[in-house]
Parts: C-alpha cells; sequence; structure tokens
C-alpha cells in the first residue's frame, strides 16, 4: 500500500484541529506580513534588475505557490535581497530572458534536490562561508542603490568591486538632493520608528514609504518614480519559450547552479531558524520540491526566482501565525495591491526603496556573528569569511561560495593534521611497583602515544616524528586516541614497521578501536605483523616485549591489584614516565 505524499501529512498536522481562533491569528498575521513585504517586493524587484512588477508578482505567486507545497507551516517565500544580488548580474550578462530562463532551470535542479533527498546538503557548507556571503551580499545590494540614492545614472561596471571604484575615482554627475532626502526619510523611519516601543508594531518601512511619497507629491520634488504597476500577475514582460533561447542553456548552468544553490541555502536556512522559534521541525525534501516548482512556474508569469525569506517568517511567527494561511493572506492581501492600487503605488520615489535596500543591506549582516569571531579572535573564521565577502563582491556568486569552501576545508585538513606524538620511556621502576617482575631490564623500549586522525595530511608527520626516535630495541605505539586511519596512515604504520625490521627491533600496536583495527585487517597489517603484536593495552604489550627482548626469558606479570584492560591510560601513567 502506497504511503501519503508528505505535503498531505502536513497538510492534515495543520488543519486537522484548525478553528476561528486560529484562522483570526493567521489573519492578522498575513496583513502584518504584507505590509512588510509589499515594500520589499518591490524594492528586491527592482535590485534585481526586473520591475517592481516582478518583485510584486514574485511575492504573490510565492505566497500562493512555494506556501501550499512547503515543508513547514510558518515558510513564506518570495523575492530577497540575496537573491537580487545573483540576478541583477545575470541580467546584466544575459538580459530578462536569460533570467527567467535561469530561474527555471534554478527551479529544476531545486526539485532534484528535494526529489533525491539531499536537504541535508546545507550542512555541509561551513558557518563562515555563509556570514561572508551574507555580507557580501549585503554590500552588493548597498553599492548597486547608490544611483537610485544619489538620483544619477553611472556607468555600469563588471563587479561590485568595480563599480564602488568608480565612485571614487570618476566624477559623479549632478546630485539630486532630493532624490537623496527622500531616501533619507525612509532610512530615518526605519531606524527610529523600532526605538519606541509603542510603535513597533507598525512596519516601518511602509510607513517610510508612505511618508516619504506624501512629501515628494506635496513638495512636487523632481524624483524618478517606479512607475504604475499593472493590474494584472500576468505581466506582459514574461519568459515565453523559443528556441533562439536554447543556445543560452550553457551560458545560464553556472548562474543556474547559483540561483539553485542560494535558493536552497536561503530557503533551509530559514527554515532552520523560524524551526527554533516555533518547536516545529522543516521538512527540508518538501521544502525543496516546493521551492524548485514555484521557481518553475514564476517565470512564465514574468516572477524572479524566489526562496524562503527570514524577514517575512519571523514577522509571522511574531504576530501570532499557525498555518500556512498566513502565506496564503499575505498573497492575496499585495493581489489586492496589485489589481487596485497599482497606480498609486506608481507614485513612489525609486530613491526610497533604494533607502528600503541599503537599511535591509546594514541589517542582513549577521553582526553579532561577526563580532563572535572578531571578539574571540578566531583566526580560521575571520579569514574564511573575509575571503567569502571579497570573492562574493568580485567574482561570480558560485565561485564564491566553492572559494569559501575550499578555503574552509584547507584549514580544517591543516587543523585535523595535527598529531600529538608523545614518545616515552619505560620507568623499570615504576614498572616493577605495579607488578611486573622483570628478569632482564632491556634499554631502548618505548612507548608512543598517539591521538588524532592519522591520514594523509598527518602522515608525513607521524613518520619523521617516529624515525627521529633514537633506535629502539621495541617499539610500542598506543594509538587508542586515532579514531581514523586512511591508506596514508597505513602506508606510514608499514614503514614504521620497516624501518623497524632493519634497524632489528619489534614493533606493538596497542588500543586500536575498532573502525581502525578493520582498516589495518583489510589492509594485511595485521598478517604482516602478527596478530600477536596486537594489544588492547600497552600494558600487555609491554609485558610481550619484555618476553621476545629476553629471547624466552619472560617477563612476569604479577600486579598488586586489579587492573582492567580498558583502565589503560590509568594503568600506564603508573607504569611509565613521561618525558
Amino acid at each position: 500500500m502506497l504511503s501519503k505524499p508528505v505535503i498531505i501529512k502536513l497538510w492534515q498536522q495543520e488543519f486537522s484541529k484548525y478553528s476561528g481562533s486560529r484562522f483570526r491569528s493567521d489573519l492578522i498575521a498575513g496583513l502584518t506580513v504584507a505590509a512588510v513585504a509589499l515594500p520589499l517586493a518591490l524594492a528586491f524587484g527592482v535590485a534585481g534588475g526586473a520591475s517592481p512588477a516582478a518583485g510584486m508578482v514574485t511575492a504573490i505567486l510565492g505566497g500562493f505557490i512555494i506556501g501550499a507545497l512547503s515543508g513547514a507551516p510558518y515558510q513564506i517565500s518570495g523575492p530577497t535581497g540575496a537573491m537580487s544580488a545573483v540576478l541583477i548580474v545575470i541580467v546584466q550578462k544575459h538580459g530578462l530572458q536569460g533570467l527567467w530562463l535561469a530561474g527555471i532551470m534554478a527551479g529544476i535542479i531545486i526539485l532534484a534536490l528535494g526529489l533525491f533527498h539531499l536537504g541535508r546538503i546545507v550542512n555541509f557548507i561551513p558557518a563562515p562561508v555563509i556570514t561572508g556571503f551574507t555580507s557580501g551580499i549585503a554590500l552588493i545590494i548597498f553599492v548597486g542603490q547608490i544611483d537610485n540614492f544619489l538620483g544619477v545614472k553611472t556607468p555600469a561596471a563588471d563587479s561590485t568591486t568595480m563599480k564602488a571604484a568608480g565612485y571614487f575615482t570618476r566624477a559623479i554627475p549632478g546630485i539630486n538632493w532630493q532624490a537623496v532626502c527622500s531616501a533619507a526619510i525612509v532610512m530615518v523611519v526605519m531606524l527610529a520608528l523600532p526605538r519606541f516601543k509603542p510603535l513597533r508594531q507598525l512596519p516601518a518601512a511602509l510607513v517610510g514609504i508612505i511618508l516619504a511619497t506624501l512629501v515628494s507629491t506635496l513638495l512636487n520634488w523632481q524624483v524618478a518614480v517606479i512607475g504604475a504597476i499593472p493590474s494584472t500577475i500576468l505581466l506582459d514582460q514574461r519568459y515565453q519559450f523559443s528556441f533562439d533561447n536554447l543556445g543560452l542553456f550553457s551560458d545560464l548552468l553556472g548562474p543556474a547552479m547559483a540561483i539553485a544553490a542560494l535558493g536552497a541555502i536561503e530557503s533551509l536556512l530559514a527554515g532552520l531558524v523560524a524551526g527554533r522559534m516555533t518547536g516545529l521541525k522543516l521538512n527540508a525534501n518538501q521544502e525543496l520540491v516546493a521551492q524548485g516548482i514555484g521557481n518553475i512556474i514564476i517565470p512564465f508569469f514574468g516572477g524572479v526566482p524566489a526562496t524562503a525569506a527570514i524577514a517575512r517568517i519571523s514577522v509571522a511567527v511574531k504576530a501570532g501565525g499557525r498555518t500556512r494561511m498566513v502565506s496564503f493572506i499575505h498573497s492575496f492581501a499585495l493581489l489586492i495591491c496589485a489589481l487596485f492600487l497599482g497606480e498609486q503605488i506608481g507614485h513612489i520615489p525609486l530613491a526610497t526603496l533604494a533607502g528600503v535596500l541599503m537599511v535591509t543591506a546594514w541589517r542582513m549582516n549577521e553582526w553579532h556573528v561577526i563580532n563572535f569571531y572578531f571578539k574571540r579572535r578566531f583566526k580560521s573564521a575571520i579569514a574564511v569569511l573575509l575571503a567569502t565577502l571579497v570573492a562574493t563582491v568580485t567574482f561570480d556568486l558560485t565561485q564564491a561560495i566553492i572559494i569559501g569552501i575550499v578555503l574552509s576545508l584547507l584549514l580544517f585538513i591543516n587543523q585535523v593534521s595535527r598529531l600529538d606524538i608523545v614518545p616515552t620511556d619505560v620507568d623499570w621502576e615504576r614498572l616493577r611497583a605495579t607488578g611486573l617482575k622483570v628478569a632482564n631490564e632491556r634499554e631502548g623500549l618505548k612507548v608512543v602515544y598517539v591521538s588524532g586522525s592519522l591520514f594523509f595530511g598527518a602522515a608525513g608527520q607521524f613518520v619523521d616524528t617516529i624515525e627521529a626516535l633514537s633506535k629502539s630495541s621495541a617499539l610500542i605505539l598506543s594509538m587508542r586516541g586515532v579514531p581514523v586511519i586512511d591508506a596514508s596512515g597505513l602506508h606510514a604504520i608499514e614503514h614504521i614497521w620497516q624501518h623497524q625490521l632493519k634497524q632489528g627491533g619489534l614493533l606493538f600496536v596497542t588500543g586500536l578501536q575498532a573502525p581502525v583495527y578493520k582498516m589495518f585487517q583489510r589492509a594485511g597489517l595485521v598478517d604482516e605483523l602478527g596478530a600477536d603484536k596486537f594489544y588492547w593495552s600497552a600494558d600487555q604489550a609491554i609485558t610481550q616485549a619484555c618476553a621476545s627482548l629476553s629471547e624466552g626469558e619472560a617477563c612476569e606479570w604479577r600486579p598488586g591489584r586489579k587492573v582492567e584492560e580498558d583502565d589503560e591510560a590509568e594503568a600506564l601513567l603508573n607504569s611509565i614516565s613521561l618525558t
């Protein structure tokens, strides 16, 4: 019997006990989110290189389609600042048709990730990479809005770095101070309004835009406006299949992967944060399915790629939202605005949207995380964060993620490749005190404690350190602290064994964990060294080494107290003097 689809189970869990009181909570939350989402949708449509109408369509359809299929009741999707930073680059290179086609390709990739249950992929991206990437995107958004803020038009540039440099190396055309004032009004309201406790519940961005628009209209300021919003969600400018576009597939594969990676990461991270806020776990794979389907459909209406947005989600949760009805209500409210308030929305100055985006960009930075890294001087995390940030504003965003991950891996390998290798000589007096009666004491019997992963990054250090020891008639490697060994580590052990054979010495290995012992068996080292060379504890190996070196004149073990085999650490500390 076939099991129910995941989305059916999620809907049943949400709405099995749905009531009028819950709907009222969802209604208030949905309208609150719509008030926050309206200015953001308009702004991110512009920031992504499309139009305010495209941002509205994305928010409306994202709320309905992705909201219906999402992996948790609190997910609300639409255009986001992070995605806008990716999209503007694509529009500059391939135009709107390239943007829409890349969005469809990204939707297919995200859908495949969900269908193949790869939702956990986000867990493999280091936190400093995400923080640096987010800060880089924030910088891209901020720099990208300087023209609208100043009311000027400067030449395009190949990267954000070059664009920012242009403001200092070239003369800026006449600044429109009325545009600057429009943006400043919004920014002041967004920053000041939340500081007044009675006014915190008001949507600051929307209040700021309304105030700035009224001032601009009453004073007849000469500023660029966004223009009337079409009273439809099926825009004239939308993706329409054409064989001429097929040649773009190879060029758009990289951008599509960047959109897919960012969409998946942002959606799953938003769900992770919201899950902690609500106590409801996100079904990551279902969320990817929802994001994939939504992003395949939205370009055919003229919208831009969407993703879940933590800003909208947090507002919904704090406003008392309980189910995905919040997403539907928010979309319906935006639809009403698009159908009936399009002309009024068209009077909003572009500079006010620049103000919204600049404040949003500042807030996008994970300042608490950045402060945590710098305050505690985590050099590796800081290096990865800064490298990812610089790569994000200088190169393609896909390359930035790859650079950050590769650098993280290199630093991680450098850290885990540091073995702790402690060679010791046997203290015969202390050894006898534990109950071992030695017929002939032998010099050159050494115990070496090894801790850390013995893999390719550490094998060289391991061999060099062991070979640097003075000649040992019997060498005992205590490897209880080695959780992992790879082929290079096994070759290193074999090399040490051959080295001991050449100088007429013995090699014993003790304390191998089960996975490591299996690797020794698979490599044939247990057979080569001999099963009698492997022991659980170092004291057993010392006893056997004494017997072997005495040529049959065995060391007799007479413990003064019972020593458990798994009590190696304490027994060895009592019998061996560390140097």
